[in-house]
């Protein structure tokens, strides 16, 4: 029996039926455990094993940042946005060159600034449903992927 099926299905519900600020949660989620498990790769004695653990995760969390990158909304984000985009240009580039290298510190760097992101998007989240429930307003968001 495959187990993987579920799971999978599950998270293509998810995704299909989250809001965009639950999608921008989802997105910090990945970007972070593909770091972690890029991380695992420095541990690893089998010198292929070892490259390629770190270099698919990696790649696969610059796909997510630049994804983070540009459904940011720089027309309604303002400086916010523009800030952002500095932030996940410096993210990438760490992890490119922790990448090309083949040491953790990029990885680290970026992996605790995407904590404090995905921390502090989550909370905006949970004041804006709590908020919600009080005070029907609309909050605004800073991405366009609604």
């Amino acid at each position: 029996m495959n187990y993987q099926r579920p799971w999978n299905s599950y998270r293509q519900i998810s995704a299909h039926t989250a809001s965009p600020g639950q999608l921008v949660l989802m997105l910090y989620d990945g970007a972070i455990r593909f770091l972690e498990r890029s991380l695992s790769g420095f541990t690893m004695d089998d010198p292929i094993e070892f490259n390629q653990t770190i270099n698919n995760n990696l790649l696969r969390a610059q796909d997510i940042i630049s994804e983070l990158s540009s459904t940011l909304d720089m027309t309604q984000g303002g400086e916010l946005a523009l800030t952002l985009r500095r932030l996940y240009d410096y993210m990438d580039d760490r992890l490119m060159e922790s990448n090309l290298r083949k040491t953790p510190e990029g990885i680290d760097d970026t992996l605790r600034r995407l904590t404090i992101l995905r921390d502090a998007w989550q909370e905006m989240l949970q004041r804006r449903t709590t908020e919600s429930t009080h005070y029907p307003t609309e909050a605004t968001t800073l991405c366009a992927c609604g």
